[in-house]
């Protein structure tokens, strides 16, 4: 699988990563040893750009990651993890996040977990550096390779402030490679890469087939500035997969005008032989500035999937015909 480097900093990344929030029991559980063997399959597909965070399942993800490739030759893989939550203990573990909830609705944390543990923001210096210790303890691993402000948007100024510098230090001390930060949003991160020095920023279903905000600033300055984007959450979580009703758009149930123009993307898409799933996947690899994509998954078979619809040819005309029709913005 072709890799490339993220920004300046030299770290290799492929362009299909790997998500590790489903294993972190995203929405619903998922057994041990199904999560070991997402990973397994991803490293056999030749996937070597692992992303993880504390968030996830209460530190489960990171621990299951971990656990995975630990026996994988270190210096073979990227590893990125991200600070702004840390994690503390509560005396009485409280029902399974998500377990008993509608995957449509509001959300407010969405993993199937017992809570042993409760997220308390934290932007701080200190709190960024107690944040990749402990990532690394749940992790078992010597170092992680890039590591992303999590979900700033309401602690903007702290970030800015007092995180960011933080990892500027620890980026000069050679405790990570790259940083950078990671949302939902592009407006924020178009801020990172304007105002600061990090390397990439993660920006989670900004620039899909059926939402290209990120286009308008973002893409641009990173790419005039030589720094990198990721994207995240190709498929809106989950209609771009399988566009049907009671798919979910951005984590809530798809309204029927998204749902028109996902299934008018899908018939254009399969006029050129392409299935929705590999179209939406490369489109934001044809942006200069977009380095890896970046893929969830919570079986083994997810990740060949993606794999598969990775490596299917997909036709300059496909493209042409989505922006005839005004369904994408030109790249």
């Amino acid at each position: 699988m072709r890799s490339t480097t993220l920004g300046r900093s030299g770290c290799p990344v492929t362009e299909l990563a790997f998500g590790a929030a489903g294993i972190g029991n995203l929405f619903s559980a998922v057994p041990d040893e199904a999560a070991a063997a997402a990973v397994d399959a991803a490293w056999d597909a030749g996937v070597r750009t692992f992303d993880t965070a504390p968030h996830y399942g209460l530190g489960l993800s990171e621990r299951r990651l971990g656990a995975a490739l630990r026996g994988r030759p270190r210096d073979a893989y990227t590893l990125s993890t991200k600070v702004g939550r840390l994690l503390e203990p509560q005396p009485e573990p409280e029902p399974d996040e998500g377990a008993d909830r509608d995957p449509g609705g509001d959300l407010a944390d969405g993993f199937a977990v017992p809570t042993a543990y409760r997220r308390r923001w934290d932007f701080s210096a200190d709190g960024v550096r107690r944040s990749i210790e402990e990532s690394l303890e749940r992790l078992g691993l010597d170092r992680v390779d890039i590591v992303y402000l999590h979900d700033p948007d309401d602690h903007g100024e702290q970030a800015f402030r007092e995180a960011y510098p933080a990892l500027e230090r620890l980026r000069a001390e050679g405790t990570v490679r790259a940083i950078g930060a990671g949302m939902n949003q592009a407006e924020m991160l178009t801020r990172f890469v304007r105002d600061t020095d990090v390397d990439a920023v993660l920006c989670a279903g900004r620039f899909t087939l059926l939402d290209q905000r990120a286009a308008d600033e973002l893409l641009p300055e990173a790419e005039a500035r030589g720094r990198s984007v990721v994207i995240g959450g190709v498929f809106n979580s989950g209609v771009l997969a399988d566009p049907k009703p009671g798919a979910t758009y951005d984590y809530r149930a798809v309204g029927q005008e998204v749902l028109d123009r996902a299934l008018r993307i899908k018939a254009v898409s399969e006029r050129h032989g392409v299935p929705l799933r590999a179209a939406a996947l490369r489109f934001p690899l044809r942006h200069p500035a977009v380095a890896s994509v970046l893929v969830g998954a919570r079986s083994a078979e997810e990740i060949e999937d993606a794999a598969a619809m990775r490596a299917v040819p997909v036709p300059d005309a496909l493209w042409a015909e989505l922006a005839e029709e005004g369904l994408v913005k030109p790249v």
